[in-house]
């Protein structure tokens, strides 16, 4: 006998402020701190650009990936979104992680994930100090 999967129930959120998940919050503060070490110098454009633009060739590949997973597709291969999150296009992956809900609760996934994200922030500090 096949069990049926239970809705995950969601938290109510109140009419004052919406629920905002961890991950989108991060995704945002993170965006927010990239646009404002751009705009003070601190932060190369084309190192800000790169990011932005990984971040969202990323976050396609997350949701074209959750699309082929609904449709029994071909699926993008965790390595290239692992590779992806670590040449910088995190951020966009942590987004597409919350908004889309995909890959989100794979442990394995995640290790690789945090180590990729921490891995290319210490690269970018380390890029930043010798150009400074």
């Amino acid at each position: 006998m096949s069990r049926r999967a239970t809705p995950r129930k969601r938290a109510k959120a109140t009419a004052d402020a919406p629920a905002l998940s961890p991950r989108t919050a991060l995704a945002l503060l993170v965006a927010g701190m990239l646009l404002g070490c751009t705009v003070a110098g601190w932060l190369p454009a084309w190192l800000a650009g790169w990011m932005l633009l990984a971040s969202v060739w990323t976050f396609a590949l997350y949701w074209r990936d959750k699309r082929a997973a609904t449709r029994a597709q071909q699926r993008t291969p965790e390595r290239t979104l692992q590779v992806l999150a670590l040449l910088g296009g995190w951020p966009g992956a942590l987004f597409a992680q919350s908004l889309l809900r995909h890959k989100n609760r794979k442990v394995s996934f995640q290790q690789v994930f945090w180590i990729c994200v921490v891995a290319n922030a210490a690269c970018t500090m380390a890029l930043l100090r010798a150009f400074a």
